[in-house]
């Protein structure tokens, strides 16, 4: 009887002659779904006793990426805003811990807007009992700055990304000697995650030619990452222009083969990873629902939940954005796969996958991104500089002169960060730290 009933409702709502209709909808709607969401990682990684610094924890993302990596047994320190005594984040890091069963997570307060707390969170860690950093993951820059919706200054918005981007650079800076000095066996990482509108400047990027505050904001986004991408692909050639004495670890027959100089030459590798649009972070900072200038703007939210049945369909959820973070955290280097790289297995399947340093990962691959690499040196170069003979061009993401360009805007913009910060916090620009490349 009740299911006599059901099937008259059925018909009365759908008749059959629909039913072929309904039914390739459906299925066109699990494909756009599955599409959507982009490729999972097929790795897997047992995280326990690895010490992972993540920027940017409390976003979104940062939060299930801190999540995940818990779960695996990883020792977190996530970056906070806010103090570690702000109810909001004593409750999230509580929450976290008992979810995951992991009491190795901790908050540490730095506000990356800051140089002088940037500074000071780096001298407590490196003054700390406990130093060993296994992979430091910046995802404080994935997040867009700006709104579609709003109207903020546009000189602000730019200063907000210029200092989020140098954060990023003095914290490398001031960790990257810690880095240098572990145990040439131990496998390090530093990922920097992405906004993904980088394509909107790859084709007319300049580095003498910076677009006005008042141009769009996709193209501004866009500059933002691409220049991070750029200069963590040099961060990876300034790493491996280092003397290779002792970078590579040494191994006898009974362990795994250590590979040629030519595929890895540090123990330490950069990557950039572009986790995709995402409805949490991507969307919601555009609609200022949940934007990093901490305002929020009614008719966003309205939208938002007007649009979010197609946001769930179009847009990645955060557990499918932080795929390709956990892919390049999971994947071995060349020194620890398990297969020499290049060889074909005697079975016939494919070489085992191994991480690429300094490139771009998006949807668990490599992402091969065409920038303008400038004829000319840089001023004050040639083409007999002492840099080329450490660095090679390899034409990659802009070639060797475009990052060296990046890197040096860097430079210049953080002792400008430093003059212009508070008097209270102001750092001296003799202490601003250097990041030459040494001589070979």
């Amino acid at each position: 009887m009740v299911l006599k009933m059901l099937g008259v409702v059925v018909n009365t709502l759908l008749p059959s002659k629909y039913y072929v209709h309904a039914v390739v909808s459906l299925i066109a709607i699990v494909v756009v779904h599955a599409f959507s969401q982009g490729r999972a990682t097929n790795r897997e990684r047992d995280m326990h006793a690895r010490v992972v610094l993540v920027t940017g924890a409390f976003t979104p993302l940062g939060l299930t990426l801190v999540q995940n990596l818990a779960e695996r047994g990883a020792h977190v320190i996530a970056l906070s805003p806010k103090p570690i005594d702000h109810p909001e984040v004593e409750i999230l890091i509580e929450l976290l811990r008992s979810t995951t069963k992991n009491e190795q997570i901790y908050a540490e307060a730095c506000d990356l807007s800051s140089p002088a707390s940037v500074r000071s969170f780096c001298t407590r860690f490196l003054t700390g009992k406990e130093t060993r950093l296994d992979a430091i993951i910046f995802t404080h820059e994935y997040q867009p700055i700006g709104s579609l919706l709003s109207r903020h200054d546009p000189a602000e918005l730019a200063k907000q990304r210029r200092e989020s981007s140098l954060a990023t650079f003095l914290i490398i800076a001031l960790l990257l000697p810690l880095l240098l000095v572990a145990p040439v066996g131990r496998d390090i990482r530093i990922i920097n995650v992405v906004n993904p509108f980088y394509a909107a400047a790859s084709r007319t990027y300049s580095i003498t030619e910076a677009p006005p505050p008042t141009s769009p904001l996709l193209g501004q986004e866009g500059r933002r990452s691409l220049e991070m991408i750029i200069f963590t692909r040099h961060l990876q050639r300034v790493l491996d222009a280092l003397p290779s004495g002792g970078q590579i670890p040494k191994t006898d027959e009974a362990t795994i083969p250590v590979i040629s100089e030519k595929v890895q030459k540090s123990n330490i590798v950069a990557v950039s990873v572009c986790p995709g649009i995402s409805r949490a972070d991507t969307v919601a900072a555009f609609l200022d629902v949940n934007s990093a200038q901490g305002q929020r703007s009614m008719l966003g939210i309205i939208l938002y939940v007007l649009l979010h049945p197609f946001l769930r369909l179009l847009t990645k959820s955060q557990p499918s954005a932080v795929q390709s973070i956990l892919h390049v955290l999971f994947l071995p280097t060349p020194f620890k796969s398990s297969q020499p790289p290049a060889k074909r297995p005697s079975n016939g399947n494919a070489p085992e996958e191994v991480l690429k340093a300094g490139a771009l990962y998006r949807e668990c691959a490599v992402v091969n991104v065409r920038i303008p690499t400038p004829d000319d040196t840089p001023s004050g170069r040639n083409s007999e500089d002492k840099s080329d003979e450490t660095m090679p061009d390899d034409r990659e993401l802009g070639g060797v002169h475009l990052g060296q360009s990046v890197w040096e805007c860097f430079e210049v913009a953080l002792k400008e960060w430093d003059k212009t910060a508070p008097s209270d916090e102001q750092a001296t620009v003799d202490d601003t730290p250097s990041l030459d490349i040494p001589d070979a």
